[in-house]
């Protein structure tokens, strides 16, 4: 099932979303994208082919573009706007589901993990390759693993293993570079074992 939505946030912008779900969906999960500044959108092609092996091990997932991206509303930006906008995706995907999951790629996985460390939300997270330097506050417990391709080119892979070492996240490094060209069956993977965690 594939439905197309807008999601409203609390200080009057309307973000563009789509929400993909096998028939009978055993997860939850939103996914974040990647910089709008390098032309991440929820559409890139590492969200769509995660988003499709999420779906088949049977996630329900709700992508949304960032304000002022695709049909967003508003003008992007990487501060309190972002936060806003994972807020009022979690909050939507709230309303079909009673247990979630949070993942998102560069940008987009920097974003959820400050909105957990923001609210303090114990759902599980999967980020793939998050830049440190976007990350602000302490993240709080529950389950957390953070996916690092061994060709990194684009944030600093020494930094990311030291965040993850300093706030006790699982840290997984895998084949393939920033962008997981030809690998996102194998990152939708792990995203989905990290996410499938018993409550």
């Amino acid at each position: 099932m594939i439905e197309r939505l807008q999601l409203g946030t609390s200080d009057g912008e309307t973000l563009e979303a789509r929400w993909d779900s096998p028939e009978h969906p055993k997860f939850t999960t939103i996914f974040c994208h990647p910089s709008p500044i390098d032309g991440g959108s929820m559409m890139a092609p590492l969200m769509i082919g995660v988003t499709q092996t999420l779906m088949s091990r049977g996630h329900a997932v709700l992508r949304f573009n960032f304000r002022g991206v695709g049909e967003s509303s508003g003008k992007y930006g990487e501060g309190a706007g972002g936060q806003i906008d994972v807020a009022t995706a979690v909050a939507a995907a709230m309303e079909r589901a009673d247990s979630l999951g949070i993942t998102g790629w560069s940008f987009g996985a920097a974003m959820a993990l400050n909105w957990l460390s923001a609210s303090q939300s114990a759902i599980p997270y999967v980020g793939i390759a998050p830049p440190t330097h976007l990350l602000v506050g302490n993240p709080p417990g529950g389950p957390k693993r953070v996916i690092l391709g061994t060709r990194e080119q684009v944030i600093d892979p020494a930094d990311l293993q030291e965040y993850c070492k300093e706030h006790g996240i699982d840290l997984l490094i895998t084949p393939g570079d920033h962008f997981f060209h030809g690998r996102a069956k194998r990152i939708g993977n792990l995203v989905g074992e990290g996410l499938e965690v018993d409550d």
